[in-house]
């Protein structure tokens, strides 16, 4: 069962910070940098992760993934036309999608995802999205046409809007700017971490 708590940072230095803290499940999301430079960021979280014991997910990077025996990627839906799926089957590599309405949602269950993601459920400002706010009601519609999948919340996450969201379907929250920009980014870590894991 993944972790209720779910940060995504954008460069390994993060994963060295949140990992020995309790974080057991983390995304690595690295922009515009060489190959050669993800491919150390991905090793160098991998190897954080797998040494205490936590979950690393690669975005995108499919390739680095299967190369430097990862167990996780998440695809976004550009993602999902380039990956070859079956490559990261045979390479015994878990599968994330995100989703934002339903042909996407069709589309990502065709890869036969090992979670699914739908934002985001409030405005954020980390990205432009052309897609209006799905609300915390669109969880549980989610919910019930994923099947046993868990279910990701992302998009505008707070600590009290994460809670909201696990209360209305969601299995996992997953979280940017409530934690990388914050003032105090490991106290209120933390504070997710003892939060989501407390039993409703």
């Amino acid at each position: 069962m993944l972790d209720p708590f779910y940060p995504v940072v954008p460069d390994s230095s993060w994963v060295a910070r949140l990992i020995p803290i309790g974080t057991r499940l983390i995304q690595l999301r690295i922009k515009e940098q060489p190959v050669d430079e993800v491919r150390r960021q991905v090793r160098e979280a991998r190897d954080l992760c797998v040494g205490h014991g936590a979950q690393l997910i690669v975005n995108d990077y499919w390739q680095v993934a299967i190369d430097e025996g990862c167990a996780w990627v998440h695809l976004g839906q550009e993602d999902l036309l380039d990956a070859d799926v079956k490559a990261l089957r045979r390479a015994g590599i878990r599968i994330g999608v995100s989703t934002h309405d339903h042909a996407e949602l069709e589309k990502g269950l065709a890869v036969d995802p090992d979670y699914v993601a739908l934002g985001p459920i409030w405005p954020t400002a980390l990205k432009q999205m052309p897609w209006a706010p799905q609300g915390t009601e669109r969880l549980g519609e989610w919910k019930r046409l994923i099947g046993d999948r868990p279910l990701v919340a992302i998009g505008g996450l707070t600590l009290e809007r994460a809670l909201l969201c696990l209360k209305s379907g969601a299995d996992i929250a997953s979280v940017v700017g409530d934690i990388v920009n914050h003032r105090d980014p490991i106290a209120q870590a933390k504070a997710w971490i003892a939060a989501t894991r407390r039993k409703p």
